[in-house]
């Protein structure tokens, strides 16, 4: 508990999830879906999740294997969305996404050249679409392995500040 708060916390790694959207799992996506049995606890506790933060680092401009697998292989029609015209948003608990992310690169070559690949799939291409009322919020430490020490501290203050108003919103 923090704050009244129940913190479930869940490492991919960890768990050893597997990223790999099985062939069952691909033939029933937009029909009668079978998940794994691995996959139904995981849809469960996403279903019951109000606010959701995400810690990853950015791998080529893209979120690291696990992580995809995971919203692909998670966030299935009938658990965070209902296939149509237009797709239903289905995961209407979802209050908040927080996303904290390290790149190697420079900020200016993130937003200008690439154009923020990982925040316009995660905010545009998932949260937009499966729980439209979440809030969003996305912090990046560019050029991570280089960042100073200070650059570090201000950018764990950011994510204190950030985690904080979650909380205090309740």
């Amino acid at each position: 508990m923090l704050n009244g708060h129940e913190v479930d916390r869940l490492d991919l790694y960890e768990a050893g999830f597997s990223p790999v959207l099985t062939a069952e799992e691909r033939a029933g996506y937009y029909g009668t879906p079978a998940p794994g049995s691995d996959i139904v606890p995981l849809q469960m506790r996403l279903m019951s999740t109000e606010h959701l933060v995400l810690v990853f680092p950015t791998w080529w401009f893209s979120v690291p294997a696990a992580l995809k697998g995971w919203l692909d292989r998670v966030w299935s029609p009938g658990i965070a969305f209902s296939q149509g015209t237009p797709i239903v948003p289905l995961l209407t608990n979802l209050r908040s996404v927080t996303v904290i992310t390290t790149l190697g690169s420079p900020w200016w070559f993130d937003r200008v050249i690439m154009r923020s690949p990982v925040r316009h799939m995660l905010k545009l291409g998932v949260i937009d679409a499966c729980a439209p009322r979440a809030s969003f919020t996305m912090l990046s430490l560019h050029s991570a392995e280089t960042a100073s020490a200070s650059q570090v501290k201000k950018f764990m203050g950011k994510i204190g500040h950030a985690l904080g108003r979650v909380v205090r919103k309740g």
